[in-house]
C-alpha cells in the first residue's frame, strides 16, 4: 500500500472535513446513506432467530439491498425480481446460505452458496453479495461496489489484489484486509465502518 498517498487523500479530506463523517458539511451524504436506519432495519429483522421463517427472511433481504442507496436501481430491480420467482423450496435454500454466511463459521461456504444460486441468472454481483453483511454489521463487513474498489486498488498500488468482476471469497477477504490496512493509518473520524473508509478515499482521490 502506498501510504503517502493515503495520508495525502487523509489530509484532503480532512481540511475539507474537520470533523470526518460527523462534519456538517456532509449532513446530505449522511441522511442519502442512511446507514443507521438500515443497520437497525437488518439487526431486528435478520437476527439468527428469524432464520426458520425462510420466507420471511428473503422478504427482508430485498427490502434491505432495495433501500440501500448504494446499490443500483438496475441491480436492486434484478434481485427483487429474481427472489420473487423463487419457489419455496428455493427461498429455503437461499435463506440458509445468507444464515451461513451471516452468522456461525460457515461465511465462506454462505458467501458460495449465494454466488453460485444467483450467478446463473445473472444477479450474482458485488454490491448484491455485499450489501446485507454490511448492513447488518457495518463494523465488521465491507460494501463493495465494482467501480469504488478497483479505484482504490489503483490509487493505493495494492499489487497484490487482483480486482474479479465474478464475486469470490478470496478477493473479498483481500480487499477487506487492505481496507483493515487503511483502517489502522487514518483518523477514527474517517473510519467509523468500512462504507466510510471507501467513502473517504472516494471523495478524497
Amino acid at each position: 500500500m502506498n501510504l503517502k498517498k493515503l495520508k495525502q487523500a487523509e489530509a484532503i479530506f480532512l481540511a475539507q472535513f474537520p470533523e470526518g463523517f460527523s462534519d456538517p458539511g456532509l449532513d446530505s451524504v449522511r441522511k442519502k446513506h442512511n446507514v443507521g436506519n438500515l443497520t437497525k432495519y437488518a439487526k431486528e429483522n435478520l437476527n439468527r432467530e428469524q432464520f426458520n421463517q425462510p420466507q420471511r427472511v428473503c422478504d427482508d433481504i430485498v427490502k434491505v439491498i432495495t433501500r440501500s442507496s448504494m446499490v443500483s436501481v438496475f441491480e436492486k430491480v434484478k434481485f427483487r425480481d429474481f427472489v420473487k420467482l423463487l419457489n419455496s423450496h428455493d427461498k429455503e435454500f437461499l435463506a440458509q446460505a445468507f444464515e451461513k454466511r451471516l452468522y456461525g463459521r460457515q461465511k465462506r461456504a454462505g458467501f458460495e452458496e449465494i454466488q453460485a444460486m444467483l450467478a446463473p441468472h445473472k444477479v450474482a454481483k458485488w454490491p448484491i453479495l455485499s450489501a446485507v453483511p454490511y448492513y447488518l454489521t457495518p463494523n465488521k463487513e465491507a460494501f463493495l461496489k465494482p467501480t469504488t474498489a478497483k479505484k482504490i486498488i489503483q490509487y493505493l498500488e495494492l499489487d497484490h489484489l487482483q480486482y474479479t468482476a465474478t464475486p469470490t471469497w478470496e478477493f473479498y477477504r483481500g480487499y477487506k484486509k487492505a481496507l483493515d490496512d487503511v483502517k489502522k493509518n487514518v483518523h477514527p473520524s474517517i473510519s467509523s465502518n468500512y462504507a466510510a473508509l471507501s467513502g473517504f478515499l472516494m471523495m478524497s482521490m
